[in-house]
């Protein structure tokens, strides 16, 4: 069987960086997304094709769902770039990482043979890396849309020992909601990664097929819940600041 590492194992040494398999497979995501970026913008068409139709289907229906956690249209708009980004990259990494054949492709290191390609949300550095992302744009979204003094304000507020211990419980749980995000997301796909390679090695042919798809599903539900809880996150940074203006 395959042996498990719960970190990403490095490839090579670039000037003292270390590319591991994780960031590899990170930066092909990156590529490919960004290329598909260029192709599909070559070919918009006022009047859409079937493929077209179905990518304006599925932006309507988020366009839509950040409209009523946002309450404006005009929000929903401005925040789609952001929460639409991060679920798509979250999910093609997913996916990517439980595609058939990327987990058999291996490379030498010189000591032993490692996998080339690894689930960039199996790495932790990953997750955290978006779990920080998230949290700090957020908060960078709720300073401009109601103020830096009084975003901030909403954390070190000094008017009461009541208020002050409510700022520091709030500021707690961004810090919090760091860990919470990334270990979330982490847990869930490493562990998916575990069971496909115990369910592989005991059973390689057709048996496995119920828990790759299951595994497909668990991956586009983590980007998911993972893209609405930033998407909260912005909710409530600059709407809970305008009720008490």
């Amino acid at each position: 069987m395959e042996e498990i590492s719960l970190k990403a194992q490095e490839l090579f040494n670039i000037s003292g960086f270390n590319v591991t398999n994780s960031l590899l497979l990170t930066l092909a995501v990156s590529s490919i997304l960004i290329f598909l970026s260029f192709v599909i913008n070559r070919k918009l068409n006022i009047i859409p094709g079937k493929l077209q139709s179905v990518a304006e289907m599925g932006m309507e229906g988020l366009l839509g769902l950040m409209d009523s956690t946002l309450g404006s249209s005009e929000k929903a708009e401005r925040y789609f770039p952001l929460v639409a980004t991060i679920f798509i990259f979250i999910m093609t990494s997913n996916l990517l990482g439980i595609f058939p054949g990327v987990g058999s492709l291996t490379y030498n290191t010189g000591s032993a043979e490692v996998p080339l390609f690894r689930s960039p949300a199996s790495d932790l550095n990953f997750t955290l890396a978006f779990a920080v992302i998230s949290v700090l744009v957020s908060n960078i979204i709720g300073m401009v849309a109601v103020g830096a003094f009084k975003h901030i304000g909403k954390f070190l507020n000094f008017r009461n020992p009541i208020s002050f211990f409510i700022g520091i419980l709030e500021l707690i749980s961004e810090f919090a909601k760091i860990i919470s995000l990334s270990f979330r997301l982490f847990g869930n796909v490493f562990a998916g990664e575990v069971l496909l390679t115990i369910i592989f090695s005991l059973a390689p042919y057709f048996i496995p097929l119920p828990f790759l798809f299951l595994e497909l599903f668990v991956g586009a539900i983590q980007a998911f819940i993972f893209s609405m809880i930033t998407l909260v996150s912005i909710a409530l940074h600059t709407t809970l600041h305008e009720e008490h203006n």
